[in-house]
């Protein structure tokens, strides 16, 4: 855990038309003004919009927020999300507002690309494909212009990137296929962005080198994998090109890269890719996403992470620590990616290690609740038959509301100001945050209606008997899908309760309760015996530890330099991992600690194979 320098206060502003609650305990956040938080919690919570797209074929309603393209514009920060028909904006990455532009893509645009040049921002994400670039120096207003010319490129445009060179020349990144390799052209800023020449192959995928590559969950599908969603960023004199795969609904989604000192190539391959890689945890994935220097110069990482319940393409946004070593090595830190991290202005001792140290208390911890469940049948998009989504998650019990995993969801019988449900973290913990993950069961809301929002109070207590109100969100009238309360001040509770005021959705149904703090037991002891033992297939390799007791799960980091592991992933439950997502061509340094509610142990030694 870094310790906090310095914290940026932020004014309290109200919103509009919503009314104060009548009482605030002492650690109740308002829940209708400007969060005024220190950190944040993954997936960001923002009013995702219903899609409404696919409605024609299978009336199927879902959230979804992907294919982040996020850009810095005077000092404001402007997130462009596939078929949100809007956009969003904030000025601290905690605070998000939806734009209702005054003109936009009438279908909404899909994997929008963004860039800022002279003033203005830049867009291309016509969902035909075939579209031209519209610009606005207004985004809050959104009065987006645009000079008709249509970029046609042969395959049309698929997931473009714009990006805007210190010279003024602007570069068009395209491709979503696994089939094409990602292309790049130049555009012609001063004839209407039109293309100069032809297109340029820039990279595609090897999965017979990189196994991070290989399609499906855990890479173990021989579906030929696809590659998607370039991004380009630009730190000294190179160009890094990242790149999405193997595929958006999966846990091991991923984001890598290609540098060069050219804009269009040659290119090579960054051997130690991925750089945003977050295959376990609750919320899973980390691909197609984009790179954006904050206003402390700083970098982040927002990518797109996987539910795929309702459809594959139900999905939301993480954002993560990023930047480059003093090599040129280009990283993000996903480690505890879904726990609470630090906001980037909140000062801390190092921007890659922005983790908190608040730890999840409430894991498979015993949960009850007064309220029947559900027997409806689910209404959704199922492709798990033909290889391209897992299987359903169809035990719609409270056991489902803390065990970590974000395709499983309790449903309530009934949606009244009556039900509650209560965890026990079975001793007495500092709780320092609150996250409330709401699924859409048989939702039937589609686009953006005004009418979103989620109520409930949350109460603590020492002994079950005695309960104080430590958030009211009674009266809020903001949309919360992914509700996340950061307490003015710790509260020691064994204890915690939700209580249901109101949601939108005709069935309350929640996939996750999370509960974070700290225990005030000792940490857990380092896991003994780490061994990795590189497979015959060179992309993977097996590690296997000792148990640790008491432990509640472990983090494994590698690597192709001893002092840089910045890869990771986060295992729940019993000890050891079959790793998948190596390189050939590389050899690879590992680590493993343990964690519990108490924090986290010191790492073991560091292994080698080659």
């Amino acid at each position: 855990m870094k310790n906090i320098k310095h914290v940026l206060l932020l004014p309290l502003l109200l919103a509009i038309g919503c009314a104060a609650p009548e009482e605030k305990t002492q650690n109740t956040i308002e829940p209708m003004g400007r969060k005024n938080f220190q950190t944040y919690c993954n997936p960001i919570d923002i009013d995702y919009t219903y899609m409404s797209h696919y409605r024609a074929n299978n009336n199927v309603s879902y959230r979804s927020g992907a294919d982040p393209a996020i850009v810095n514009f005077k000092g404001k920060y402007y997130m462009f999300v596939t078929r949100s028909h809007g956009y969003w904006t904030s000025d601290d990455m905690s605070n998000w507002r939806f734009i209702r532009p005054q003109s936009w893509y009438f279908n909404g645009s899909n994997a929008p690309a963004a860039t800022v040049r002279d003033g203005k921002i830049l867009v291309l994400g016509d969902p035909s494909g075939r579209g031209a670039v519209i610009e606005t120096d207004n985004p809050d207003l959104g009065d987006w212009t645009t000079n008709f010319a249509v970029i046609n490129m042969p395959n049309g445009t698929q997931d473009p990137m714009l990006f805007t060179d210190d010279d003024g020349k602007v570069y068009l990144y395209e491709e979503s296929s696994n089939k094409f390799p990602i292309h790049g052209v130049e555009l012609d800023p001063d004839n209407y962005f039109v293309p100069k020449g032809e297109q340029v192959d820039l990279l595609q995928l090897h999965p017979e080198k990189h196994g991070w590559e290989r399609f499906g969950q855990d890479h173990r599908s021989d579906i030929k994998p696809f590659i998607e969603g370039p991004w380009m960023v630009k730190h000294g004199d190179t160009y890094y090109l990242e790149y999405g795969a193997p595929g958006t609904q999966w846990n091991v989604y991923a984001d890598g890269v290609y540098t060069s000192k050219s804009p269009l190539g040659p290119f090579t391959y960054a051997d130690y890719n991925p750089i945003s890689y977050k295959p376990g945890g609750f919320l899973k994935g980390s691909g197609h996403g984009s790179t954006v220097q904050d206003n402390n110069g700083n970098y982040w990482h927002y990518a797109t992470m996987a539910i795929s319940v309702n459809f594959k393409f139900e999905r939301r946004i993480g954002m993560y620590p990023a930047g480059f070593e003093d090599n040129g090595q280009m990283y993000v830190n996903t480690a505890y990616g879904d726990y609470p991290h630090y906001l980037p202005d909140t000062e801390v001792d190092a921007h890659k290690e922005r983790f908190t140290g608040w730890m999840l208390l409430s894991y498979n911890k015993p949960v009850s609740t007064n309220s029947g469940l559900v027997t409806k049948d689910i209404n959704v998009v199922d492709e798990s038959a033909s290889g391209y989504m897992q299987e359903q998650i169809t035990n719609f019990s409270i056991n489902s509301i803390n065990d970590e995993e974000i395709r499983s969801y309790w449903v309530s019988e009934a949606n009244n100001d009556s039900i509650y449900v209560e965890v026990d973290m079975e001793k007495p913990m500092d709780v320092k945050a609150i996250q409330i993950n709401f699924q859409d069961f048989n939702s039937k809301i589609f686009g953006r209606p005004d009418t979103l929002k989620q109520q409930f109070t949350i109460e603590a207590s020492l002994d079950g008997k005695s309960w104080e109100t430590i958030a009211d969100y009674s009266k809020n009238q903001r949309d919360m899908p992914h509700g996340y309360i950061e307490l003015e001040a710790p509260v020691e509770a064994r204890y915690i309760r939700y209580n249901h005021v109101y949601c939108t959705n005709e069935y309350l149904s929640i996939s996750e309760f999370r509960v974070f703090g700290n225990g005030k037991e000792a940490l857990p002891e380092t896991p003994a015996n780490f061994q990795v033992k590189r497979q015959k297939d060179r992309r993977n390799a097996d590690l296997t530890w000792q148990p640790v007791e008491g432990a509640t799960g472990y983090v494994i980091y590698w690597g192709i330099e001893k002092d840089k592991l910045n890869l990771n992933a986060l295992i729940y439950g019993e000890p050891g991992y079959e790793l998948r997502a190596l390189n050939t061509d590389n050899g690879y340094y590992y680590q493993v600690e343990a964690f519990d509610e108490n924090g986290i142990s010191k790492r073991s030694e560091v292994m080698y194979t080659k």
